[in-house]
């Protein structure tokens, strides 16, 4: 079987494809990986011991060349769809390439797994198209109130998705994830730039008040719910994929200092965010019942581990801060 993973360089996607790639089971599937590595994309991310593997195949490409993507769906029989503009603070100053990504990449693809035939597409979203949730938990029936650029382009392409298995029969599967943390972050997300500012003696900036909370979801739970989703899902569904963790940002700022030896004096606060929502939450009831999903990781352990892989690594993403900064990146939160 010949799956199409796009944006499998990048942080979650490439976990993923790492995953296949080390399944030694007689049908695991022949990987090509569609990537166009921005700056957030990184060849690196799929390691040592899958570079050259025998099952993956490397295609350095845009999710919205139609002419590419169209040759690559001849080859598929099914996608799972990783690739996306992510960053929310970049999204608020410039929302054009998370629509022309997020959205009309999206349609692009769909478009060409419907005129090829693909039996199987699996769209990987986020959390945050249903807004933020004072009480209680977010089920897959709710409807979605995105807050920022970025969480309205990923709504619509759920809808773009869910529209091809209504209209057309396209067997489209749905996943919307928790924040997700990990090896192989780029240091722009709140985890790993916390965490790399830290080991570097640097302050971290803190949005607000701190009071904003996230679930928190390691990133090989995460890709076994996709993965879930992929071989066990229905058509047409949407399958939310938690990490049962909820943190205010004080809380896992606190968490990050006590990991890295710091103190409260390294945190300098900044203004909140615009249209910063105040609280995320899943109910992953329906991912447990129908695919069997539980997360294994517990966070605490996750996070020490996540902790040891950065400070380890720092040939990996020290040259992502150089070019970060080079870039202009500013203060991040969770998304």
């Amino acid at each position: 079987m010949n799956l199409l993973v796009t944006g499998a360089a990048g942080f979650v996607g490439s976990a993923y494809a790492r995953m296949l790639l080390d399944s030694r089971a007689p049908d695991a599937p022949h990987v090509t990986v569609l990537d166009k590595l921005t700056y957030a994309g990184n060849l690196s991310n799929l390691g040592d011991r899958v570079t050259g593997h025998p099952r993956l195949r490397f295609v350095r490409g845009d999710i919205c060349d139609a002419e590419l993507v169209g040759k690559l769906m001849t080859e598929a029989d099914q996608v799972v769809h990783f690739a996306a503009e992510s960053h929310v603070d970049r999204s608020i100053t410039g929302a054009g390439d998370f629509v022309r990504t997020n959205v009309v990449g999206t349609q692009t693809l769909l478009d060409a797994a419907l005129r090829h035939g693909v039996t199987r597409f699996v769209h990987v979203s986020t959390d945050e198209v249903y807004g933020s949730v004072e009480h209680g938990s977010w089920a897959e029936d709710r409807p979605l109130a995105p807050s920022s650029p970025y969480s309205a382009s990923k709504a619509a392409s759920d809808l773009l998705a869910l529209s091809y298995h209504r209209t057309h029969g396209l067997d489209v599967r749905i996943t919307r994830a928790s924040n997700t943390y990990g090896p192989y972050q780029f240091p722009e997300k709140v985890i790993p730039l916390f965490v790399t500012n830290l080991l570097d003696r640097e302050q971290v900036p803190l949005y607000g008040d701190g009071r904003n909370v996230r679930e928190w979801l390691h990133v090989e739970d995460h890709c076994r719910g996709v993965e879930l989703a992929r071989t066990r899902g229905r058509p047409g569904e949407v399958y939310n994929i938690g990490g049962g963790t909820e943190l205010t940002n004080l809380e896992l700022t606190e968490r990050l200092l006590a990991a890295c030896g710091a103190d409260w004096g390294r945190v300098r606060r900044v203004p909140d965010r615009k249209g910063h929502d105040l609280r995320y939450s899943l109910d992953s009831g329906k991912a447990r019942a129908e695919l069997g999903y539980r997360p294994r990781h517990d966070f605490a352990r996750g996070l020490a581990d996540t902790v040891a892989w950065y400070r380890e690594n720092r040939d990996w993403w020290e040259p992502l801060k150089h070019r970060r900064a080079a870039d202009g990146g500013g203060p991040a939160a969770p998304s």
